[in-house]
Formats: structure tokens, sequence, C-alpha cells
């Protein structure tokens, strides 16, 4: 699976940053003036003012930024998520581009668990076989989320007694 773009991403998010009342008129103006301060090869001061104009609506100001964006490439989109991190935390934690990360690093945790537990599970209790492993996997779970802990510990119950 590749990893996706900032500009996919935006894609994604377009939808759901222009809905009715997600930003505001102020959170707007300062991503744009953010852009076009910090990064003026990103909006340059003629298109800050156009997409700050406040004789057009604010939702189709946003489109237009958002399509400038899009196709101004991977830098510039990179800038906006960053500057409505700065200007909109709690509405970037939920944009639905974060969202879809969020399974996918269950799933590889949740993997990670089932091996290793396959590997205990598998594992002859012969001493002179992969002589560490247990040891090894009895202090993982000192490391790993918590949840994947009691997974590993539940595993693990029978041999910790010979550490």
């Amino acid at each position: 699976m590749t990893e996706q773009t900032y500009c996919d991403r935006l894609v994604q998010d377009t939808p759901f940053l222009t809905g009715l009342g997600r930003l505001s008129e102020q959170q707007v103006d300062r991503i744009i003036l953010q852009l076009n301060r910090y990064y003026p090869q990103i909006l340059s001061n003629k298109d800050a003012e156009k997409f700050r104009n406040p004789k057009v609506s604010l939702r189709v100001r946003l489109c237009d930024l958002l399509g400038h964006l899009q196709r101004s490439g991977e830098r510039d989109c990179q800038e906006f998520y960053r500057a409505l991190y700065i200007h909109a935390q709690p509405l970037h934690s939920g944009l639905p581009s974060r969202h879809t990360l969020r399974p996918m690093a269950f799933l590889t945790c949740l993997g990670l668990a089932a091996g290793l537990a396959l590997l205990v599970y598998c594992c002859p209790s012969d001493p002179k076989v992969l002589p560490g492993t247990r040891r090894v996997l009895g202090f993982s779970p000192v490391i790993i989320d918590r949840h994947v802990s009691r997974f590993l510990l539940a595993f693990l119950t029978d041999d910790l007694g010979g550490l």
C-alpha cells in the first residue's frame, strides 16, 4: 500500500473542510495570511487578496483556495495542513484523512501481537532452542502498547516463572 500524499489528503478532506460551519472566516483569513506571509511563493499578494475578498462567500473562497493548493503541488498542500493545525487544531484532528490512517496502525499492532504470540506458542519448551526468545518476549510488553501487552502476557504467564 502506498502512502497517501498531502495532495491526496486534501482532495479527500475538501468536502469536509468546505462543510457549513467547519472553518470560520477568521480561521480561513489566518491560514491565508500565514501562507502569504511566510510562504509568498505559495500565495502571492494578489492570490491572498482574491481568497480574502469579503464580497465572495466563504465557501467559494475556501473551495478556490483548496483547488489552487492542489494544483500548486505537494509542498503547498503540506504547508496548508501545517497552517490548519496551528489555527484550527480541533478541526485538524477530525479530518477524514487522519481517521483513515488509524486503522492501519491498529492492524499493524495486531499483526505484530499475533506474530509474537504465534512465535511463543510454537516455540519448543527445550531451553537449548532459541534460549533468549521467551525472556525477550516476556519483557517486550514493557515497551509495547498496553493493549498488546495484555495479549502477550496471556500467552507468557506459564513461562515467566522460570526467568
